[in-house]
């Protein structure tokens, strides 16, 4: 490498870097959107605290919406993968109960427009 080759490789590294970090940013999220059997449950919003029983195939989920986040506190399902998702803060965040059908979808002021479908 020559010495007027350093300045170049130091401007694409940081625009690399600039890159990634925009790419990763997310909106915080302001409703969750709840889904039964595919199809629109409700539809809330965040900074109201509350417990949802939302009926599945396998019996109730419990969806609990708390300071700004949700998060499924209990389900039926045998695994409890949505349950061990945590909670959720950011849009674009979703936590889904296969067996028993229900998920929980987080969302922003503005559409979400990459998920991880897109990847």
């Amino acid at each position: 490498m020559r010495p007027g080759d350093w300045p170049f490789v130091i401007m694409a590294l940081a625009f690399v870097l600039y890159l990634g970090f925009w790419s990763w940013q997310q909106d915080s999220a302001t409703r969750v959107r709840i889904y039964q059997a595919g199809k629109v449950f409700a539809e809330l919003d965040l900074n109201a605290e509350r417990t949802l029983q939302v009926a599945g195939p396998l019996g109730l989920t419990s969806v609990e919406i708390k300071s700004g986040r949700a998060r499924i506190s209990s389900d039926p399902s045998p695994r409890q993968y949505c349950v061990r998702m945590g909670w959720l803060d950011q849009a674009g965040q979703m936590a889904i109960c296969l067996p028993n059908r229900i998920s929980i979808e987080l969302l922003g002021s503005r559409p979400y427009e990459i998920d991880s479908l897109s990847y």
